[in-house]
């Protein structure tokens, strides 16, 4: 199977061992990785500040980047629910372009989506004996409906003891430029949320989207609160590497 990698900017330029799990998982199981390097940002950015007519020419060199790929994966819902949910909206007025973008949803998943939903996988094989909770973002969960599918790899993972994160449906006040345009609210948020992430005596804080693991991550930091935060392909893949080493 051909599958073309969406790496997102955050990966490309702060997550790249994201990215990097990823392509090692989806070779696991028999993926053929491809990078199409004409890609750039989805436009989100731009779509969310209101700037539809620069977010619309940059959402036509992502489907051009990604036009003659097979399946396209990203490990971001909230880029994901951008090109599925907005880039249909965003070329209302152009038959040619909207049929371009229709035909670009169709072939492009969410990192979980794609491993359990397309491949059939919901058990890597991974062992990770640790104390575990997820946050769903809003865009993966509200936007691309991905409920099920991050729990159910959590949980055929060997030796991970899964807790519940109370409220997790709350946003994490991250939304992008939503947390430079209103930094107050922004902070507020992310701080309710910490104590959430930290009543549940975790000490692995997982998700899908590197947005608001790094916004929750660094108001972690700040509070000097020690929590591991990951990607669930880092998990899954370091879980992966665990199993290999002990025979679990």
């Amino acid at each position: 199977m051909r599958v073309s990698l969406f790496v997102t900017c955050l990966a490309d330029m702060m997550y790249p061992d994201v990215a990097e799990s990823v392509v090692r998982l989806l070779h696991r199981y028999g993926c053929e990785v491809d990078f199409p390097e004409l890609q750039t940002c989805c436009g989100q950015p731009a779509f969310n500040s209101g700037y539809q007519d620069e977010a619309r020419e940059v959402a036509r060199n992502l489907i051009r980047a990604f036009e003659h790929s097979d399946y396209v994966v990203s490990p971001s819902g909230s880029c994901t629910g951008m090109v599925h949910h907005y880039y249909p909206q965003l070329f209302a007025n152009e038959p040619e372009w909207k049929a371009k973008a229709e035909a670009f949803i169709e072939k492009t998943y969410e990192f979980t989506q794609f491993l359990v939903r397309v491949l059939g996988v919901e058990d890597v094989g991974a062992f990770f004996p640790e104390k575990v909770t997820y946050h769903p973002s809003c865009h993966a969960s509200r936007l691309l409906g991905i409920k099920e599918e991050p729990q159910v790899l959590l949980s055929n993972v060997k030796g991970l003891e899964f807790v519940d994160l109370p409220h997790k449906e709350d946003c994490c006040g991250f939304g992008g430029t939503f947390a430079v345009k209103m930094a107050d609210m922004s902070e507020a948020m992310v701080c309710e949320k910490v104590a959430n992430v930290c009543a549940t005596n975790a000490s692995v804080l997982v998700g899908t989207d590197m947005g608001c693991l790094m916004n929750i991550d660094g108001r972690l930091n700040k509070e000097n609160k020690p929590m591991r935060v990951m990607h669930i392909a880092q998990l899954l893949e370091e879980g992966v590497k665990r199993g290999e080493r002990t025979g679990d």
